[in-house]
């Protein structure tokens, strides 16, 4: 991030006085715009589905499932899943989508997630679209204003994130029930929901956050040797943090139009005992 003296040498851009005087946009000669693009247009069609399914009130549960997007149900609303998890917390006062309550922290989690901020910089805002080629901005400001100095509240969703991981699981350990809410059942639903909880925790616990609240202020590992596992643990996962933060992010937009295709009818969910 550039700041004080740094920063007012970066006002004006790759066209500012005493930057090197090429012409050309770029010098590469790749097709170097097909992961900004391909990023772009994955995060893109993401968010279309999960507005209409947030906004659609309607279709999120098949019992014994419900849908990630929805969990927990908070407004009054829910009452309509028959026999569905249900708090009620809001009353009926709130009229919108009961999705939209939830949404907002895992949402919050990933739009401020170090990878993908990285995605939809390069993505979206072409800051830069990739390496060795100039982004088109007059100026540079990092996070330091609005809106991108909201970034900063990346841990605070973590901690949110970890709590609605863990009703997810909840709402996983539920999909062992039958429609009349018996134990000792098992559908395809419950595997699409367990590679979903499976997927949602590794990326969770994958976070740079998560690793460095794990043991990134201690000073000596050997007087801390739990702390100390746990952090090769969270490390190891940290590696792979691109691959699981696309791979959980269509496990749950997938958990969800399974629900949704249960809950309107398309097909029934098959029963394996």
């Amino acid at each position: 991030m550039a700041t004080g003296t740094e920063h007012r040498h970066n006002v004006g851009g790759v066209r500012a006085p005493g930057r090197a005087a090429i012409t050309a946009a770029h010098l590469r000669t790749d097709r170097w715009w097909l992961a900004p693009a391909g990023t772009a247009a994955g995060l893109l069609a993401f968010v279309v589905y999960s507005t209409w399914r947030a906004f659609a009130n309607a279709d999120y549960y098949a019992s014994p499932y419900v849908s990630p997007f929805y969990s927990p149900c908070l407004a009054h609303d829910c009452q309509s899943m028959r026999g569905g998890p249900n708090a009620d917390l809001l009353g009926s006062w709130w009229g919108i989508s009961p999705a939209v309550i939830i949404l907002v922290f895992p949402l919050g989690f990933r739009l401020t997630c170090y990878y993908y901020r990285k995605a939809y910089y390069r993505g979206f805002w072409a800051s830069p679209p990739a390496c060795a080629v100039a982004e088109p901005h007059r100026g540079y400001t990092g996070e330091t204003r609005f809106p991108l100095i909201l970034q900063n509240l990346h841990r605070y969703f973590f901690y949110a994130a970890l709590l609605v991981a863990g009703v997810l699981t909840y709402d996983t350990a539920l999909t062992f029930r039958d429609a009349h809410h018996q134990w000792g059942h098992m559908g395809l639903g419950t595997l699409v929901f367990l590679a979903n909880i499976a997927l949602i925790w590794s990326y969770t616990l994958s976070c740079h956050s998560c690793r460095h609240i794990v043991g990134g202020q201690l000073k000596h590992f050997s007087r801390h040797p739990v702390r100390y596992r746990a952090w090769r643990f969270v490390g190891r996962l940290n590696a792979r943090h691109m691959q699981l933060a696309w791979a959980s992010l269509l496990g749950v937009a997938l958990a969800d139009l399974y629900v949704y295709l249960l809950a309107s009818g398309v097909f029934d969910d098959p029963r394996f005992f």
